[in-house]
This record gives C-alpha cells, sequence and structure tokens, in this order.
C-alpha cells in the first residue's frame, strides 16, 4: 500500500488525462467525512477538468435535510457515496438510511453504491425501493477476478441490471485482479457480463486512480477498456466513455 500512501492532487492527474485523451473526470469521494467533500469541491471550482463531485454525507443524520440545503448551493456536487462495502449488507435496509436514500431522490442527487458481491442481495433490493432514484455501481462490485469466479456474481448483476435506474462503472478490476501479473483477458469476462446486461447507455468508464496503481498506471487501465470495446460501434464506444457519466452526473460542459 505503501504505492498510494501520499497525497494525489490535481496536478497530479491533469497530465495523465492530458496524455490519455480525457477531457474531463468526476472526483469520487474516499474518506467519510463532510470537510472532504467540501475540500473536492473547492477543487473542483479552482480546476475545470473536475468536472463534478461524488462527495460523502451521514444519510442517517437527524439535520440531513439541514445539510443538503447548504451542500446543494455547490454546483459541481453531483451525488454521494458510502463505503457500503465495509458495512453489513443490513446497513441498506436500516430505515434511517433508507430515509437519506428517499431525500436524495428528491433533490436529484445521484448515488454511488461501492458493494462486494455478498453485497448484491441487499442492494438490489435497496434500488427496489427507490425506482426513480439513479443508482451506479462501483468497481462492478468488486467480482473475485484473481480467482477467475463468475457465479454467483454474474446472475445476481444481471438481475440488478433489470432495474432501469441502475448503472455500472467498469472500473477498479485491476485491484481485484492478480496485483502483479494481472492480464487485460483475466478482465474481459466480467467486461462482458456488464455490458451484455446494463448496455453501453448504463455503462461507464472509471479509472479509480489513483488507487489503481496497485496494480496499474492510468494508461493501462484506460487501454484494458478501450481495447475490449474496440469491436462495439463507435456510437457505444463514445456512451462508455464518456456520454453515459456525462448523463448521469447531469455534465454539460
Amino acid at each position: 500500500m505503501q504505492v498510494i500512501r501520499h497525497d494525489f492532487l490535481p496536478q497530479d492527474l491533469e497530465p495523465l488525462l492530458s496524455r490519455n485523451r480525457i477531457e474531463g473526470c468526476v472526483a469520487v469521494q474516499a474518506d467519510q467525512s463532510e470537510q472532504e467533500t467540501l475540500f473536492l469541491l473547492e477543487l473542483a471550482s479552482q480546476h475545470a477538468f473536475i468536472k463534478k463531485v461524488v462527495g460523502w454525507i451521514d444519510l442517517t443524520a437527524e439535520n440531513l435535510e439541514e445539510k443538503l440545503d447548504v451542500l446543494g448551493e455547490h454546483d459541481r456536487l453531483a451525488g454521494f457515496r458510502h463505503i457500503l462495502q465495509a458495512e453489513p449488507p443490513e446497513k441498506m435496509e436500516q430505515p434511517a438510511f433508507r430515509r437519506g436514500i428517499a431525500e436524495l431522490a428528491s433533490r436529484g442527487f445521484t448515488y454511488d453504491i461501492l458493494i462486494f458481491p455478498e453485497h448484491l442481495e441487499a442492494a438490489t433490493s435497496l434500488v427496489d425501493a427507490f425506482p426513480k432514484q439513479l443508482f451506479v455501481i462501483d468497481h462492478l462490485a468488486k467480482p473475485r477476478i484473481r480467482e477467475k469466479l463468475l457465479d454467483p456474481w454474474r446472475k445476481q448483476m444481471q438481475d440488478i441490471a433489470r432495474r432501469p435506474n441502475v448503472f455500472c462503472k467498469l472500473s477498479g478490476m485491476v485491484t481485484e485482479a492478480d496485483l502483479r501479473h494481472w492480464k487485460p483477458e483475466d478482465l474481459r469476462p466480467y467486461m462482458e457480463v456488464v455490458l451484455e446486461a446494463f448496455g453501453p447507455s448504463r455503462v461507464m468508464y472509471g479509472s479509480d486512480w489513483p488507487v489503481c496503481l496497485l496494480a496499474a498506471d492510468y494508461g493501462q487501465v484506460l487501454h484494458s477498456v478501450e481495447q475490449y470495446i474496440v469491436t462495439l460501434s463507435r456510437a457505444e464506444q463514445q456512451q462508455i466513455m464518456g456520454t453515459t457519466a456525462m448523463r448521469f452526473y447531469k455534465i454539460t460542459n
């Protein structure tokens, strides 16, 4: 973990985006604090290439509405994420948590679902309760790529994909594979499941930078996805590499 145990700032990312012809990005929370959310929003206000921010907020807070009123004044704030992978699946069934999700839906905020495969059944129940809320599954729900296991993850992803308000990110795969010896072909069966289940209009590329540096640099992660989708139509490739995320996070420029 020493590879990522230091600060990563916009000046570190901007040349990587430029080198790889990426025009903009979405900054997604790493720390479960409102302080970090405000920090990311400040960075977005200073750097035009940070198009939107997915922050963190305590969805169970009694004064959630008041907090959202304040944060909602920031036009770069797209939505929120909680590190649900560190919680038991039952977290998504708690009434206080669901009241918080209901408040997000009423304000048009998105919600990133960061989970492991064992959370998928509870996540499906959650999205069923909020058909008007936009959800995106981060990192394909972290399938067991290192062990080359597809099931029961595959069936669960096919099931949750039947909900039209659920999207999925092609991200975080290299760190679920063999960190030192992964190959692009190790990732392809998992990308195939996601693309067949969700379709390009609900799939978006994500770098998971800087966490990806545990296994690959930015270009390697990007190219592993680009090489897989090369047989798709140009319009479908554009959806996965940008327009799906723009529509989901309401990015207009």
